[in-house]
C-alpha cells in the first residue's frame, strides 16, 4: 500500500515503542464539519511527519484516503495518524462524525484511552453533538474538548465553551483561553492576571475536587498555594477519571494551540496502563484472569478495523491489549458471537509475516508492536473486525463491544453474470469489515438484502462494490407476507391416474379451521374404517406440508390453520406414498378455493428514543404508518421513549426518515413481534 500523496508524504519513518507508558491512543470525536481531520492534518504537519498540511476539499488528507471519503468531502471511515511528542508516541485516530458511521467512532473508542471531542467555535452544540458526547460516556471515556476553527468569522470561543458546558455538565473547565485581542493563549494554571482569576478558580477548584488528597481543597479554600506539580498531576488524575473535561481552543490553520494541545495530551491524557482493558476467555467461554497492558504479558490483541487495499489485500488495524506482537511469528485468530451479522465463529492459526504502524493508507514497517499501542497486519485472512488475535498455544478471546444495528435495507441486483461472480468474492471483504453491514439473503423474497446504518453508508457499501467490478444496481425491498385461512373450509383432493400399466390412485378429504396467531400448523387423523391406510397418512401430511411452504392463492408460506384428514379413499395396487402426497396438497387447494384465505404482514416492535421536543411529530408519523402506539415514558432529563407496533412495510425506510424528523437526534430499534391481518384494500394490491 503506497502513499496516496506523494506532496504530501511522511518526512520520516516509524519507530517502535518499547513502554506503554510512553504511548497516548487518543480518538477524535465530533459532529461532521468540526474540523477533526484538518486538526489531525495541522497536528501531522506540526511534529513534522508531514511535509505539509493537506486539505479536506482538495481530497489529498492522511485520514480522509478512502474514495467515498474523498468524494463525499468528510470521513467515512476510522484512520489513524501517529505522532511524537518528546518521547511519547500519540496514536491519533480520527473518526467520522455523521450518524451513520456510528460503527467506525465505537472501534475507535475501543482501540483508544481517551478522547478529544472536537467542535467549532462557530457552530455551537447541536442535539446530535450530544448524542455523540453520549456515545462517548457510555463507555467511560476520559474525555477533553478541543474548540477549533477559531480563526472562523463567526468564532466565539467563550460562548462556544458556555454552550458545551451547558451541554455537557459542569466538568466541562477551560484550561486555555485566548488571550487578548486573539493573540496567543493563556494557561489559566500559570496566569496571574486579574482577568482570568474567576476562571482560573475555577479550574483549580475543579481539580482538587478529583484530587485523592481530600484535605487539598480545604487549604486551597483556606489560603493555601498549591504547586505546579501537584495541580498537573491532578489534572491527570480528573481526566483519567472521565469526570473532569478540560478544554483548549485551536486554529488548524494558524497554529494556535497545537503545541498546548500536545502538551496536555502527553501530560494529562490516561496512557494504557491507567485504563482498564476488556474481559477475556478462553475460546471455550471459561474466564481468564484480566490482562494488563504488560509487553512481557500473554499475547492479546483486537482487530478494531478491516479494510481492503487494491494492492495488498487485506488490512487489519490491531489494538494490543498485552503482549508484543512481533513479525514471522504463529497467531491464533478467533472470532465468536457475530453470527446474526453474517460472522460465524472462526477459530485458524495464522502466521504475522510483518508489522507495521500506520500513517493513514501509508503502512511503514516496525519490528514489533508492544502492549498499549496500534499496528496493522497484512494479509491475515481469517481475520475480520472484532477478532481477537492470541498466541496459538494459548487461544483467547476479548469480550466484543456493542455494535449498532442496521435499520435500512437496501436490495441490490447484479446487471450481468461477471457482475454476480464479483458481487460474491466483493460482498465477504466487506461484510468482515464492516460490523455494522449485514448481509441477508432471503429465500422468501428471493432477495439479495444488504443492511445499512442509513443512506449515506449505503452510499459508501456501494460504492466499494462498484469500485471492486461487480455493478449492481438497487430494486425495491419486498417484505416476506404469510398466508392463512379466512374460516372453516372443507377441501377434497383427488389424485387418480391409469396409463396401462401401474397407476396412481389417492382420494382424501381435509377439514381446514384457522389457529391464532402464532400457534403454527396441526395435523389430525379423524378417518375410521381404514378409508386411508394408516401407512399413507404420514404422506398426506406430508403433501399438505409441502404445500403450505409453497402457498396458495397469494404464493405466500400459508402458517396457523389445523388440518384434519376425516375421509378418503385407496386402492390395493395403485395407491402409494406419492400419490396421497399429491392428493393431500390438492385437497388444500380445494379448501382455500371454497374457504377462502387472508394475507398477514409481519409486525414489529419497535422503541424510539428521542427528544421531548419532536414527540408530537413522531407520534403523528407512527399512526401514519399504521402503527399502534403501546405507551410513552420519560428517559433522561429531555427524552422520552415511545413503544409501539408498527407493520415491517412502513419501517423500510424508517432509519432515515425518523432522523428527518428529529434532526439526527431520534434512534429507535425494532424486533419481530408477530404476523397480523393485511387490511384488504392493501391485500388487494399485493395481489
Amino acid at each position: 500500500m503506497g502513499n496516496k500523496n506523494p506532496d504530501n508524504g511522511p518526512s520520516a519513518g516509524a519507530v517502535a515503542v518499547d513502554d506503554p507508558a510512553k504511548v497516548r491512543n487518543v480518538v477524535l470525536v465530533g459532529p461532521s464539519g468540526s474540523g477533526k481531520t484538518t486538526l489531525t492534518e495541522a497536528l501531522l504537519a506540526g511534529t513534522g511527519v508531514l511535509t505539509r498540511a493537506g486539505s479536506v476539499t482538495e481530497g489529498n488528507t492522511v485520514c480522509d484516503h478512502d474514495p467515498a471519503a474523498v468524494r463525499q468531502q468528510r470521513s467515512v471511515g476510522l484512520s489513524v495518524a501517529p505522532v511524537r511528542h518528546g518521547d511519547v508516541k500519540i496514536n491519533l485516530i480520527d473518526t467520522p462524525g455523521y450518524a451513520d458511521f456510528v460503527g467506525e467512532l465505537r472501534a475507535g473508542l475501543r482501540a483508544a484511552d481517551a478522547a478529544l471531542f472536537v467542535v467549532s467555535a462557530a457552530e455551537g452544540v447541536d442535539a446530535s453533538t450530544t448524542a455523540l458526547w453520549e456515545e462517548c460516556a457510555a463507555v467511560g471515556m476520559p474525555r477533553a474538548v478541543v474548540v477549533a476553527r477559531c480563526d472562523h468569522q463567526r468564532a466565539d470561543v467563550v460562548d462556544e465553551i458556555a454552550s458545551c458546558q451547558a451541554a455537557f455538565g459542569a466538568g466541562v473547565v477551560p484550561l486555555y483561553l485566548p488571550g487578548p485581542g486573539g493573540d496567543g493563549l493563556v494557561n489559566l494554571l500559570t496566569t496571574d492576571d486579574p482577568a482570568y482569576e474567576e476562571q482560573r478558580n475555577a479550574l483549580i477548584e475543579g481539580i482538587i475536587a478529583e484530587s485523592e488528597d481530600e484535605t487539598l481543597l480545604d487549604r486551597y479554600l483556606a489560603g493555601e498555594e498549591v504547586d505546579q506539580a501537584t495541580l498537573i498531576a491532578d489534572l491527570e488524575t480528573a481526566v483519567a477519571r472521565g469526570s473532569f473535561h478540560p478544554v483548549m481552543p485551536v486554529c488548524s490553520l494558524s497554529g494556535l494551540g497545537l503545541p498546548e494541545l500536545l502538551d496536555g495530551i502527553a501530560r494529562a491524557f490516561p496512557s494504557p496502563l491507567e485504563r482498564p482493558l476488556p474481559a477475556v476467555t478462553g475460546v471455550d467461554g471459561v474466564p481468564h484472569p484480566r490482562v494488563e497492558a504488560d509487553p512481557d504479558g500473554p499475547l492479546v490483541a483486537e482487530v478494531v478495523r478491516t479494510a481492503v487495499d487494491p494492492y495488498v489485500g487485506r488490512v487489519s488495524l490491531v489494538r494490543v491489549f498485552s503482549g508484543t506482537l512481533r513479525p514471522e511469528r504463529p497467531v491464533h485468530v478467533s472470532g465468536h458471537g457475530m453470527a446474526d451479522r453474517g460472522h460465524e465463529d472462526h477459530d485458524a492459526d495464522e502466521r504475522v509475516a510483518h508489522v507495521y504502524s500506520p500513517l493513514g493508507a501509508t503502512l511503514r514497517e516496525v519490528p514489533y508492536c508492544v502492549a498499549g499501542d496500534l499496528c496493522a497486519l497484512t494479509r491475515i485472512g481469517s481475520a475480520e473486525t472484532g477478532d481477537t488475535v492470541s498466541s496459538p498455544e494459548r487461544p483467547l478471546l476479548v469480550a466484543p463491544w456493542e455494535m449498532p444495528e442496521p435499520l435500512l435495507p437496501v436490495a441490490i441486483v447484479p446487471r450481468s453474470r461477471s457482475d454476480e461472480d464479483n458481487l460474491a468474492r466483493n460482498l465477504g471483504k466487506l461484510v468482515a469489515g464492516d460490523p455494522t453491514l449485514r448481509l441477508e439473503r432471503n429465500a422468501e423474497t428471493h432477495q439479495l438484502v444488504l443492511w445499512c446504518m442509513g443512506e449515506a453508508h449505503a452510499d459508501v457499501v456501494l460504492a466499494r462494490l462498484r469500485a471492486g467490478g461487480a455493478e449492481v444496481d438497487t430494486e425495491p425491498v419486498r417484505v416476506a407476507l404469510r398466508e392463512t385461512f379466512a374460516a372453516r373450509a372443507e377441501g377434497h383432493g383427488r389424485h387418480v391416474k391409469q396409463s396401462g400399466g401401474h397407476g396412481q390412485y389417492a382420494v382424501c378429504d381435509v377439514v381446514v379451521e384457522p389457529l391464532p396467531r402464532g400457534a403454527g400448523f396441526e395435523f389430525a387423523d379423524r378417518t375410521v374404517g381404514g378409508a386411508v391406510p394408516h401407512q399413507f397418512v404420514p404422506s398426506v401430511e406430508k403433501g399438505v406440508r409441502a404445500q403450505l411452504a409453497r402457498g396458495l392463492q397469494g404464493g405466500h408460506p400459508v402458517v396457523d390453520v389445523r388440518v384434519t384428514l376425516v375421509d378418503g379413499k385407496a386402492h390395493s395396487v395403485d395407491s402409494s406414498d406419492a400419490a396421497f402426497q399429491t392428493a393431500g396438497s390438492l385437497a388444500l387447494k380445494d379448501a382455500a378455493a371454497n374457504g377462502g384465505t387472508c394475507l398477514l404482514e409481519p409486525l414489529d416492535e419497535v422503541v424510539v428514543r428521542l427528544p421531548d421536543e419532536h414527540l408530537g411529530t413522531v407520534l403523528g408519523d407512527l399512526s401514519g404508518r399504521r402503527g399502534r402506539v403501546l405507551g410513552t415514558e420519560a428517559d433522561s432529563a429531555g427524552y422520552s421513549v415511545i413503544r409501539a407496533e408498527v407493520p415491517a412495510t412502513g419501517l423500510l425506510r424508517y432509519a432515515v426518515e425518523l432522523r428527518s424528523l428529529t434532526s439526527g437526534t431520534g434512534t429507535y430499534t425494532r424486533r419481530f413481534s408477530r404476523y397480523d391481518p393485511l387490511p384488504q384494500a392493501l391485500a388487494a394490491q399485493v395481489r
